[in-house]
């Protein structure tokens, strides 16, 4: 035998030796899986029938959905051809072409809907406290909120000392309901297509509709109202302009603002369907959105047959 077989040989010795080692070590592991195999399934089926317990006591969530789409009007197209011809002097009168802080309707919609200030106002406007925090579920046999008795009293019609999570409080703060409502409303616009899409899931198919119906309602008349304010302010401090000037070219482009101004004005008095124009109305849903208890039960036993395999291997090791 050369020289230079030698190492090949030893080479070839040494990777046979690491083979047959590995192959041992993966039988170890297999036979010590396989002894450990009652522990396994006990602590599997532990974890199954925890996941089954826990996916009983979640209460059932309803989705409502409507299609919206942005209101369009001549007003808007108007004041657009406007402010690019007489945007900058509009500006440096202090008066917004625009409407809506000048930006796109549907965009500060979108924006504002999930807002702390206007979900606030939302619920206020609406009484929907109860709705909002002390609800835990819903009865489909007789259509009624299932509602936390520790933090409202339905027979006296009053919230429990201490039930909104600050001592000497009665009912929830501000805060914790926006932190109760946001997450249970979704919109969302379609890049492609335009159209807006409105959700809101609660426990209550019913009251899942309503929301979206009142949702729609409060965003279209918060919008109105604020444009309707910006319009009569710029209206009337364009008059003052005009009394001030004797030029006659300016006066003529502050009374073609004053009218695109009105048309802002009378739009926001008479259309109802002022940013969202609904497509599709939101229906009460038959069907449950969530929770997916089955991917649940599966959860827990991938977790489970994981977590028991975990400390037979961890045994195996120590010993």
């Amino acid at each position: 035998m050369s020289k230079t077989q030698i190492p090949q040989l030893q080479t070839s010795v040494q990777s046979q030796t690491h083979s047959q080692d590995d192959a041992i070590d993966l039988r170890e592991l297999a036979n010590a899986i396989w002894k450990g195999k009652l522990l396994i399934l006990g602590v599997t089926l532990v974890f199954v029938l925890g996941s089954v317990f826990y996916a009983l006591l979640i209460p059932n969530e309803y989705k409502s959905t409507a299609i919206l789409s942005p209101a369009s009007t001549s007003s808007s197209s108007s004041l657009s051809n406007l402010a690019g011809r007489f945007g900058g002097l509009a500006s440096l009168a202090g008066v917004n072409l625009g409407g809506a802080s000048g930006g796109n309707k549907t965009t500060i919609a979108i924006a504002l809907i999930k807002t702390w200030g206007f979900l606030e106002t939302f619920i206020k406007n609406n009484q929907l406290e109860v709705e909002v925090f002390a609800t835990k579920g819903w009865s489909k046999t007789n259509n009624k909120l299932l509602i936390d008795k520790t933090l409202y009293d339905e027979e006296n019609t009053k919230w429990v000392l201490g039930g909104g999570g600050e001592a000497g409080v009665l009912g929830p703060t501000s805060w914790e309901l926006f932190g109760h409502i946001k997450d249970r409303i979704n919109i969302s616009q379609n890049l492609n297509t335009g159209l807006i899409t409105l959700s809101v899931e609660h426990y209550s198919p019913f009251v899942a509709k309503k929301w979206v119906d009142l949702l729609i309602i409060a965003i279209n008349q918060h919008m109105q109202l604020q444009d309707r304010v910006e319009a009569l302010n710029s209206i009337e401090y364009l008059k003052e302009q005009i009394n001030k000037t004797n030029i006659s070219e300016m006066r003529t482009i502050f009374y073609q603002l004053i009218e695109e101004q009105t048309k802002t004005l009378m739009l926001a008095e008479i259309s109802s369907e002022y940013v969202f124009k609904t497509l599709s109305p939101s229906k009460i849903a038959e069907q449950k959105s969530k929770p997916k208890r089955a991917l649940i039960v599966v959860l827990g036993l991938i977790f489970g047959l994981v977590f028991s395999m975990v400390v037979v291997l961890v045994r195996f090791f120590i010993k």
